[in-house]
């Protein structure tokens, strides 16, 4: 379970790579799903270093001329902050099928409530020890 309340976007989506693709352990093989399920609490609180909520903007094209469409990434904050968090995690996973089958472990919720207290989520260790200092 990792809270993202203040964590920086970037940082935050390879460190949750690495636990879906499961890099953090010594059994890691990059063609077999090793990896643990992913909790992401307060997405909303999502921090963005510079001036990237002015200036970053997702695209999408139809493939029809004329259709580009450009979403700047405040908008997209603003109505579905876990969609910016999923993006740059899928980017940084590898193309296939095995990674579409980790994506499915990655459960992301705005505020501190979620549905998955009977799995016993452990707290990020890296998080842990931020919290106490």
């Amino acid at each position: 379970m990792i809270d993202a309340k203040d964590q920086i976007l970037g940082r935050l989506a390879v460190r949750i790579a690495n636990v879906l693709r499961g890099k953090h352990k010594p059994i890691y093989t990059p063609y077999v799903d090793t990896g643990d399920g992913v909790v992401v609490i307060n997405i909303e609180k999502l921090a963005l270093t510079g001036r990237k909520l002015q200036q970053k903007s997702y695209q999408n094209y139809s493939g029809y001329p004329g259709g580009l469409k450009t979403t700047p990434i405040e908008k997209v904050m603003e109505k579905h902050p876990d969609r910016v968090l999923r993006t740059a995690i899928k980017g940084m996973m590898p193309d296939g099928p095995l990674a579409r089958q980790m994506l499915r472990k990655l459960k992301i919720y705005k505020g501190s409530n979620h549905p998955h207290m009977a799995q016993k989520p452990v707290v990020d260790a890296s998080q842990a020890g931020e919290k106490k200092a």
